[in-house]
């Protein structure tokens, strides 16, 4: 038992230090191609930080673990909207002052609510994996035509303090490019391994492993960028950042997952459902009441979370 402990949180280290290289190589290589701060944060870097989600997901539906694909998407999506950014809301209040990141708060919504749709008849086929693929293809367009039509001064300027830095040699950007890809196989293949023999000894699914323990480990990219970024006050960098991630989650990782081999959703309850999309709805009048999180409103988010928790102890 304590062996696969170990392969699962060593799995953690290395998606972690996966996804950290693979952002800063794709950053780095996004902007030698003239690509601007706001464009490479609304799209490299959320598919950067939902990278380890990506590995798990992929490596879990290959060896018929759908249940943790699914778990982890749905567990990382929650923690993301209340965990990240209720942290990050505790360190100093959030404000949003891009027009393009409030417009896609109602997106991660209607993608919340159609992978909800999609889950009622307790499968997610390929057809449904292809349509979420179309998705997150149509999303990652949107998000850089968008943002290359321009932002307001302001927000450009936040964007790029917190991506723009001194210039890497090419060849170092491709070498953490693939140092992280190596890095996400590695991490995902023995924490699947770790994951299953937990689950079997503590009586409980694969869903609930990936809603708790992975979850929380693949969500430490968003974490760690948002909490920076709001101690910098660069709030939309944050929300940008966990928004992107969250779309992402449902659209590639799970439609991707689906592709290669459909799952059932057995071990899902009612109310992880009910709580994946009541973060995403609760952040809509946050957002638009003044447009701030605040400390009260951050402190809320993590007690939800933590109730969330508790619900999901044996």
């Amino acid at each position: 038992m304590l062996l696969n402990l170990v392969y699962i949180a060593s799995g953690l280290v290395f998606l972690t230090i996966g996804a950290e290289s693979l952002v800063r190589g794709a950053t780095g290589l996004a902007l030698r191609l003239g690509v601007t701060a706001l464009a490479i944060g609304l799209t490299v870097v959320a598919f950067g930080t939902s990278s380890p989600e990506l590995a798990i997901s992929v490596g879990a539906a290959r060896a018929g673990n759908g249940g943790l694909a699914l778990g982890n998407v749905i567990g990382s999506n929650i923690s993301n909207l209340t965990l990240v950014l209720g942290l990050g809301a505790l360190l100093k209040p959030m404000r949003v002052r891009s027009e393009l990141i409030r417009r896609e708060v109602p997106l991660m919504i209607a993608v919340t609510l159609l992978l909800w749709a999609m889950l009622s008849d307790g499968m997610l086929s390929r057809l449904e994996g292809f349509v979420l693929v179309v998705a997150a293809v149509a999303y990652t367009l949107f998000a850089y035509i968008s943002a290359k039509r321009g932002a307001s001064p302001t927000v450009a300027t936040e964007f790029d303090e917190a991506l723009l830095g001194v210039p890497r040699p090419v060849w170092l950007d491709w070498t953490l490019v693939v140092a992280g890809l190596t890095s996400l196989f590695v991490g995902a293949s023995i924490l699947i391994r770790g994951a299953a023999v937990v689950a079997a000894a503590f009586g409980v699914s694969q869903v609930v492993i990936g809603l708790t323990i992975v979850a929380i480990g693949t969500s430490f990219p968003e974490l760690a960028t948002s909490m920076a970024s709001a101690l910098r006050g660069e709030s939309d960098v944050a929300f940008g950042n966990v928004v992107g991630s969250n779309v992402l989650n449902i659209t590639a990782v799970l439609g991707v997952a689906a592709l290669i081999r459909p799952f059932a959703t057995t071990g899902l309850r009612p109310l992880d459902l009910i709580a994946l999309v009541g973060s995403a709805l609760l952040l809509l009048p946050l957002l638009w009441r003044g447009s701030v999180l605040n400390r009260w409103e951050g402190a809320i988010l993590l007690v939800g979370y933590a109730a969330y928790l508790f619900s999901l102890a044996p």
